[in-house]
């Protein structure tokens, strides 16, 4: 394999192949289901599947065989097989859905609408992770320019992980016997701490996305009237959290909540959070003179991927600043996003998490708790030396820095359905959510020089793996 020739036609097909085709599908508005019940009725999400489909089967790659499944009532997948030359399966993973718009994008940018400013090309969708279909096809690409042996390579492309995946088990089991049995999973869906050096994500943390609501009153009634006498849904929710959240340390304290981390992992946090040291107090947008929540960056890492952590997402039942009258409100709803260690049992948290908090709350109000969404962590196997040679190699030839490794402090829930469908396989999941790139909030952007070497990078990977 020569690198620098890899490198070179895969620079040039980015450039000319598929930035347009990518700006463009950006502009297509094809929110996850969780955000878009209506996507069937709308058509967006088939516009995209359709987009990336056509723009694939134009390039012609031979032997390459392009499919789209629809099972009733649930989103599309995009399922490519090329059989190779290697008896030895390579599963490559990631979704084109998106988060919603969300607010505070930048003068001159928009969620739908595709910039490019210098390495960046802004607009949702295009890192996480509408990149990956381009990506993958670049690598193969790439490959055949040199006629290099192949393992048979598997692509699963899927439209529901921002809303949790619930719609790829179903295909995995429909698809089975096309699918077979991958030694390999390449996930494109991760993140990486900066844009110099390849990093593997070997953890990530569970979610449960819920909503719990606190009601005081049937109706609202004159604040004046009812105050003293009649308790704040707010204050009531604010008591119930607590029981969740230390509200001084954010600290979440019940121990179902907590799970041990491995001594690899611990290490592991320490090799990165050396790297990541400087680049803590730059990486978000801090307000004020905030800044980091420890001065440790090893604490920094462990943190954000192995403890658990909240966050409170929406609220309902409260006006906006306009329309706040004098009104002793009936009830508060917020909607949390809590984040959970790679190796929780999810089910059992959500029967605690329930317990926890709609038993005996402060004067008997009324309390329920809403599970909208359960993802499992995931954990990663012990990655086979060979693997660990392949892949600081090319994070050395693409990117001239030794890759580094660290868990994810957010959420690939297919991961750990596809680990137990596939025991004996080994994992990669990296990505190109770096410093600023915003997934999910505004103005985010892939970085194309990161993009074009982890193309680079993983082409390598898959030669190596067939050639093992």
């Amino acid at each position: 394999m020569n690198n620098q020739a890899i490198l070179s036609y895969v620079s040039n097909f980015w450039e000319n192949a598929i930035l347009e085709s990518l700006s463009a599908y950006i502009e297509i508005p094809n929110k996850s289901p969780m955000f878009d019940p209506d996507w069937a009725e709308h058509g967006h999400m088939h516009k995209a599947v359709a987009h990336i489909v056509d723009w694939i089967n134009r390039q012609a790659i031979p032997g390459l065989i392009v499919e789209t499944h629809e099972l009733p009532g649930l989103t599309p997948t995009i399922l490519m097989e090329l059989s190779g030359e290697v008896d030895d399966t390579v599963l490559i993973y990631g979704h084109l859905d998106k988060q919603p718009e969300f607010t505070g994008w930048h003068e001159g940018l928009a969620p739908f609408k595709a910039v490019r400013r210098g390495d960046r090309l802004y607009g949702r969708g295009g890192a996480d992770d509408g990149y990956a279909a381009y990506a993958t096809i670049a690598m193969l690409k790439a490959l055949g320019q040199q006629g290099l042996p192949l393992p048979r390579v598997v692509i699963l492309i899927e439209c529901s992980e921002e809303s949790g995946s619930p719609d790829l088990p179903h295909y995995m089991a429909a698809l089975r016997e096309r699918i077979g049995k991958p030694s390999l999973v390449l996930a494109l869906d991760s993140t990486c701490g900066n844009y110099e050096q390849l990093w593997l994500t070997t953890s990530l943390r569970g979610m449960l996305i819920g909503e719990l609501r606190v009601d005081v009153l049937e109706e609202g009634v004159h604040s004046g009237v009812a105050g003293g006498i009649v308790a704040s849904s707010f204050r009531i929710l604010r008591q119930l959290l607590s029981r969740l959240e230390n509200p001084e340390s954010g600290e979440i304290t019940p121990a179902f909540l907590n799970e041990p981390i491995p001594d690899v992992r611990r290490a592991e946090a320490a090799e990165a959070g050396a790297v990541l040291a400087d680049e803590f107090n730059t990486i978000f947008p801090y307000a004020g003179g905030s800044g980091p929540l420890s001065d440790d960056p090893t604490e920094l890492v462990l943190c954000n991927t192995w403890l658990a952590s909240l966050e409170i997402t929406g609220i309902a039942g409260i006006p906006d600043l306009n329309n706040a009258g004098n009104v002793l409100r009936p009830f508060t709803t917020a909607k949390f996003g809590l984040r959970l260690p790679p190796t929780s049992d999810v089910s059992k948290v959500a029967e605690e998490l329930t317990t926890l908090l709609t038993t005996d709350p402060p004067g008997k109000v009324a309390v329920s708790l809403k599970i909208d969404t359960l993802a499992t962590g995931w954990h990663a196997p012990v990655t086979e030396p060979y693997l660990e040679e392949s892949l600081r190699a090319a994070s050395q030839e693409f990117f001239g820095a030794p890759a580094v490794s660290i868990g994810c402090g957010g959420s690939i829930p297919f991961m750990q359905f596809l680990a137990d469908t596939v025991p004996q396989a080994q994992f990669v999941v990296t990505g190109v959510l770096g410093p600023h790139s915003n997934a999910h909030g505004p103005n985010e952007f892939l970085h194309l020089p990161t993009a074009i070497k982890l193309t680079a990078s993983m082409a390598k990977v898959i030669y190596n793996w067939g050639q093992r």
